[in-house]
């Protein structure tokens, strides 16, 4: 068997995509829709040997000449170019090609979305590409319209349909204003794949804090911290209290606790003290008591 496909290997490097194989004992079609049934006319008489080599397949099959050889349904399905040889006893074998091409129904979606977490109201911060295949895992070349939605519980829906491209079809969209976990579903016709995006809250957008007495201390109390689209800030963010003073400054990090920050700071007379997190700066209160 080895050899024999070392043979229609060699044939096939020298055989062009024609109707009719050589020697015209053979009508071949120039494709065949990968799982179809189809048959193959021939003329002429006596038996021969027919080989169909391809990516992946090879078949074999005894033919009595002039009579059609019939394939059933599913018996080519890998996509591609398949040679032909045609072995009769008494004339010399035979060659052509044709090409399987993938079924014209779409059957599955590969679909492949990225971050899976992002914060909220990136412009173009989601991705998502789509890849449509046949019912035999072939790469469905020809263009195809897939449809990409992105939706939040709270019904916000973003929707663009995007014709594929050898197969591929991408597309990128904004992450939405709301924390929460958002769908993203490519769908082709009635076949759909979807992937779950979640959102958090983006950086604190604002800070402002409040200051009264506490003893000898001053109390330090920001309001609930939220991000720009009003989301509030997880519980764990950093807030960096400042006390400014004559010749000194002293600085205390807090964690977000139940969306707020607190700590007591030395009362100092004319202090100021100011209130940041990462990049973004707060109010500032001066201490006069």
């Amino acid at each position: 068997m080895r050899a024999v496909c070392a043979c229609l290997i060699g044939w096939g490097m020298l055989a062009a995509p024609f109707a009719v194989a050589q020697g015209g004992s053979l009508t071949l079609p120039r494709t065949v829709e990968a799982g179809s049934a189809f048959s193959v006319p021939s003329s002429g008489s006596g038996k021969a040997t027919l080989y169909i080599v391809g990516l992946g397949q090879v078949l074999k099959r005894d033919v009595e000449m002039g009579q059609a050889i019939s394939f059933p349904l599913g018996t080519l399905y890998s996509a591609g170019h398949y040679i032909t040889v045609l072995v009769k006893d008494s004339s010399p074998a035979e060659s052509g090609s044709f090409d399987v091409i993938p079924a014209a129904k779409p059957a599955d979606v590969t679909f492949l979305a990225r971050p899976s977490r992002l914060p909220v109201g990136l412009h173009g911060g989601i991705t998502g590409a789509g890849y449509v295949f046949d019912t035999y895992r072939n790469l469905i070349t020809a263009p195809t319209q897939v449809t990409f939605e992105l939706s939040s519980p709270k019904g916000a829906n973003q929707t663009r349909t995007v014709e594929t491209r050898y197969g591929a079809a991408w597309t990128e969209m904004d992450s939405t204003p709301q924390q929460g976990t958002d769908k993203f579903v490519a769908r082709v016709g009635d076949v759909s794949s979807m992937r779950i995006i979640g959102q958090v809250p983006g950086d604190p957008c604002s800070l402002k804090m409040s200051a009264r007495p506490a003893g000898e201390q001053i109390q330090v109390q920001t309001e609930p911290v939220r991000d720009c689209s009003g989301n509030a800030v997880p519980d764990g963010t950093i807030v960096t209290f400042t006390e400014t003073y004559d010749g000194g400054e002293s600085t205390v990090d807090v964690p977000l606790k139940r969306g707020i920050a607190e700590v007591k700071m030395p009362a100092r007379p004319g202090a100021k003290l100011s209130v940041a997190s990462g990049v973004v700066l707060g109010n500032e209160i001066r201490w006069e008591k």
